[in-house]
């Protein structure tokens, strides 16, 4: 009976915390990746608590997954802010990544098996339904995938090793960019595009629609989020 108390309390204590703070990292990520928290203020730890109904640590358990991500930086005499977006660090980024995802595509529309191109399709539904229900999380993690897919597709690991580098710099800055309600429908219409050239294995179409697709995320979001 004293063994099964114990192995019932060795299952329970690894569980708990743990699992509170995944959801609070989750939420708070949202929350930054919707803007709700905003580039540049300070992380408030005491309007969280409250928010979330919860103590200040997980809050700072949170706070550290995200500023490995990224996301939040961790300021002497400052505590944690929302890590800032400069517009000119996206469009350094940008042109660079869209050129990779470019050649990723021309060499995918070649290089892609059948089975890999009906995926990617099933997954261009799926985006399309999640842009139909306003899932804007289901949405990004679909449009995630389907970049994914294709520079996978091109079986260059060159490709794939500079692209790594660089995603994560512009990973919230391709979430926001579909903020708007114009941008969002005009996204999921090229990513439409996309896939119809890859099934066609158009690979020039296919580049130019990738490199045009990213191009104007930047577009969007030196319009909308990053005025002059």
């Amino acid at each position: 009976m004293a063994d099964t108390a114990m192995s019932l309390l060795d299952l329970e204590k690894p569980l708990v915390r743990p699992a509170l703070s995944v959801e609070i990292t989750d939420r708070m990520r949202r929350m930054i990746m919707e803007g709700e928290l905003k580039p540049g203020e300070k992380v408030p730890e005491k309007a969280l608590t409250e928010h979330f109904g919860v103590s200040r640590t997980p809050i700072r358990e949170a706070v550290k997954i995200l500023a490995h991500e990224g996301l939040v930086e961790l300021v002497q005499n400052r505590g944690a802010i929302v890590a800032p977006q400069t517009a000119d660090e996206l469009r350094e980024l940008f042109p660079v990544i869209a050129a990779l995802e470019g050649a990723a595509g021309e060499l995918a529309a070649g290089h892609a098996s059948d089975a890999a191109i009906a995926a990617l399709g099933e997954r261009c539904v799926a985006m399309r339904a999640a842009y139909e229900s306003g899932d804007r999380p289901t949405y990004f993690d679909i449009n995630q995938q389907i970049h994914a897919g294709i520079l996978k597709a091109a079986g260059n690991p060159t490709i794939m090793r500079h692209h790594a580098a660089l995603a994560s710099r512009v990973f919230r800055a391709r979430y926001q960019a579909n903020l708007s309600g114009d941008r969002w429908h005009a996204a999921t219409l090229e990513h439409e595009a996309i896939q119809a050239a890859l099934e066609a294995r158009d690979g020039k179409r296919l580049g130019e629609l990738m490199r045009e697709h990213l191009m104007h995320k930047l577009e969007s979001l030196t319009r909308t989020l990053l005025p002059e």
